[in-house]
């Protein structure tokens, strides 16, 4: 109904944001990953899902259409709902569950607040072949240079470089250090092509 919002984050919490979309404010819920790819923005564009329930009609916003479609084939296992996916999302990075999840990783899985044992093994079970062909569609950017890389490249494409070759710079940069803002991987990856 709703596929994505795009506006001013009037406010943003480590659960939820509101966006002032044209003088409509949408509340959101989000994961910690979300939060974090926009903890420091004022505005942007965030995928949404909208969940409807006998209770209530609650809106999940994504930082990217991956996480959402993640977020969709959690909650698509029987004994998973929608808060439960959100506390995965936020539990651990979406590369790091799909990882687990092919991987038969159930301990890893387990290691989140609310998922048992059963849960886990019924999540590996469901989603093991359908994660690895979602995987394989994946753009290898959003997994492999994770948050601050990907919004490096985004600024790098922005500046009409090609996104492979902006890629490869950004992976020789992560590759010699970590923990760099996106300016200072932008430029150090400007330096390398």
């Amino acid at each position: 109904m709703i596929a994505f919002v795009n506006g001013n984050f009037v406010t943003r919490l480590p659960s939820q944001v509101i966006v002032d979309v044209n003088g409509v404010g949408y509340d959101l819920q989000i994961s910690l990953h979300t939060y974090s790819a926009i903890a420091n923005k004022e505005s942007g564009k965030l995928f949404t899902y909208l969940h409807i329930t006998e209770n209530a009609h609650t809106l999940y916003g994504f930082s990217d259409v991956e996480e959402k479609e993640l977020f969709l084939q959690l909650i698509s296992v029987s004994g998973v709902g929608a808060s439960t996916a959100r506390m995965m999302l936020s539990g651990l990075k979406p590369d790091e569950i799909i990882r687990a999840i092919a991987n038969s990783n159930t301990k890893q899985l387990e290691s989140i607040k609310g998922i048992g044992k059963k849960t886990a093994e019924r999540i590996v079970l469901e989603l093991k072949d359908k994660l690895n062909k979602l995987q394989t569609n994946m753009p290898q950017s959003a997994y492999s240079i994770g948050t601050v890389g990907a919004d490096a490249l985004d600024a790098l494409v922005a500046l009409g470089i090609q996104k492979n070759i902006a890629e490869t710079a950004i992976k020789k940069v992560l590759s010699s250090s970590n923990n760099l803002s996106v300016e200072n991987i932008i430029k150090l990856a400007l330096k390398n092509l």
